[in-house]
């Protein structure tokens, strides 16, 4: 059956500017770091990108290594927005990334001028686009001078390739020498992807701060810490979750007491401890948006509510910095 987008989809949630851009980004964005490769069935990965744009989500977040095998999500991507989104092309805001591992080789990875372009010729490729709105470094790169990493970003724009460029995972003083060498390129960085979470709360330690200076927006990730901060664990750890499947979340990680006390405060607010930990990261208005992942339309509506959720009270931040500040974890 073909696709139509809900006509009531910018009801559902608002849009934030993205620092001192022109870009206005939903509260709300959904990365397909997982659920979206060759080993997901492409057909549950299409109901929750439909769904997701009814509910509203506009921007969809991928990078170049995402998917099982890598570039396979972009790959998905490409096919469900071939088949389903390309009339609505200029309501979505598609961003990539590039800086970790994606093919053998010293110009496989990192900040080099090489690989960054390089990367977003095979990402466009895949998806089957002639831009991407936004194109990030994924990561700073502790070997390449940060002059050629930022040129390359401004020549993604000024190829066209891109429209905004953006960093991930760059620290309070990297993100401000990057801001300015773009500024000087004249091609001001967008927005910052850091992780951020009630339990990793980094950021809030100068780089918001840095970020608000700068005129660059905040787009999160990790709110849920891999899923700590759900009802998923409370009993135990199921074989088909993520800390039983996944390198990236161990059960030595989940503190099952904290997530008990942070649902308490959750249910008081009539929300899911998932809502309210999306929530909270929304509180600051220097967070344009967060990001989450899902594995199922259902999974992506209930965190999506999150913008339904009440305003927090000052006794209620006071309680959940209570239990989270003294176990939130570094960067």
């Amino acid at each position: 059956m073909s696709y139509r987008a809900d006509e009531r989809r910018y009801e559902r949630q608002p849009y934030n500017r993205s620092g001192r851009s022109g870009l206005r980004l939903p509260a709300v964005s959904l990365g397909l770091w997982h659920n979206f490769g060759d080993d997901r069935p492409v057909e549950n990965s299409r109901a929750i990108l439909r769904r997701a744009f009814d509910l509203g989500v506009t921007h969809f977040d991928l990078a170049n290594n995402y998917g099982v095998p890598y570039g396979s999500a972009e790959r998905t991507f490409g096919r469900i927005l071939r088949e389903d989104f390309l009339p609505y092309r200029d309501e979505l805001v598609i961003s990539t990334k590039a800086g970790y591992d994606m093919w053998p080789g010293p110009y496989g990875e990192w900040g080099s001028r090489k690989y960054l372009l390089a990367s977003l010729d095979q990402s466009l490729a895949r998806m089957g686009l002639d831009y991407v709105d936004i194109f990030y470094s994924h990561r700073p790169d502790p070997d390449t001078p940060l002059e050629e990493t930022m040129g390359a970003l401004d020549r993604a724009v000024r190829s066209g390739k891109a429209l905004y460029a953006g960093i991930s995972n760059y620290s309070p003083e990297q993100t401000a020498q990057a801001a300015r060498i773009m500024r000087e390129l004249g091609t001001p960085l967008l927005i910052h992807q850091p992780s951020y979470s009630m339990i990793n709360r980094w950021i809030e330690d100068g780089l918001l701060d840095t970020l608000e200076e700068a005129g660059m927006g905040c787009i999160v990730f990790s709110p849920l810490a891999q899923g700590v901060l759900t009802d998923r664990y409370l009993e135990g750890v199921p074989a088909d979750s993520r800390a039983a499947t996944s390198r990236f979340l161990t059960p030595d990680r989940i503190d099952r007491e904290l997530a008990r006390d942070l649902g308490a405060i959750a249910r008081g607010r009539g929300q899911t401890l998932a809502q309210m930990a999306l929530s909270w990261t929304l509180r600051d208005p220097r967070v344009t948006s967060v990001l989450i992942g899902a594995s199922s339309v259902g999974q992506l509506e209930d965190n999506v509510a999150c913008v339904d959720g009440p305003a927090f009270t000052e006794d209620e931040l006071d309680a959940i910095d209570k239990i989270t500040v003294p176990t939130s974890s570094a960067r």
